[in-house]
């Protein structure tokens, strides 16, 4: 099984070699960037913007009158974001423990990594950078317009990219990432839906 979901028969080295392998001084600077955008431990950070950003639009909204829409709406994607933040660092911990795959500077022959940052040898499955960029862009998703979506989007792409570049993890380690944040964020919200429901329910 391992070797149809994880190594895909070798294309899984194959495109971590082609990645890593880009060369160029702004193309270091601009992976190294996503790297660190990528980080959990921005997340405070992420939060107070984002909480800045249903202030304004809850402000605006007061003008026409559907503050009250607005405000709850946007309690809706923090609750989510938030429970989703704190999901998916317990699944990592068990995750990286549980499978425990050795990182491509382990794994491939010395000498064929390129690694920019902190060399890393242990827990690549899956790449946390990545999923915690899925969980802040499907936690958003509800609250973003067409060209925020998009930019969301670039955003998981460049983060995930940075980590096979930076010779951190294996496209598999990234695309698992991406996965598993993203049913979380999924499942977390259809059970936020559900308690809204019935709480504004039992309420009416």
């Amino acid at each position: 099984m391992k070797e149809i979901l994880y190594d895909w028969g070798g294309a899984n080295v194959w495109l971590f070699h082609a990645i890593n392998g880009w060369r160029g001084a702004a193309l270091d600077r601009f992976m190294s960037l996503g790297t660190r955008l990528g980080d959990h431990s921005q997340f405070p950070i992420y939060l107070t913007l984002i909480v800045l950003a249903a202030a304004f639009a809850a402000s605006r909204a007061a003008r026409i009158g559907t503050q009250g829409q607005q405000a709850t709406l946007w309690l809706g994607v923090l609750v989510v974001l938030c429970l989703a933040y704190l999901a998916d660092g317990v699944f990592l911990t068990w995750a990286k423990s549980w499978f425990d795959f050795p990182r491509p500077l382990l794994a491939l022959p010395q000498g064929t990594v390129r690694v920019l940052g902190a060399a890393e040898y242990r827990h690549s499955l899956p790449s946390g950078h990545a999923s915690f960029a899925v969980t802040l862009a499907a936690g958003l998703w509800p609250m973003l317009k067409r060209w925020q979506r998009w930019a969301a989007t670039a955003f998981v792409l460049w983060v995930g990219l940075s980590r096979v570049y930076v010779g951190a993890h294996f496209p598999a380690d990234v695309l698992a990432g991406w996965l598993s944040a993203f049913s979380l964020v999924w499942l977390i919200r259809m059970v936020a839906c559900r308690c809204f429901t019935e709480l504004y329910a039992s309420h009416a």
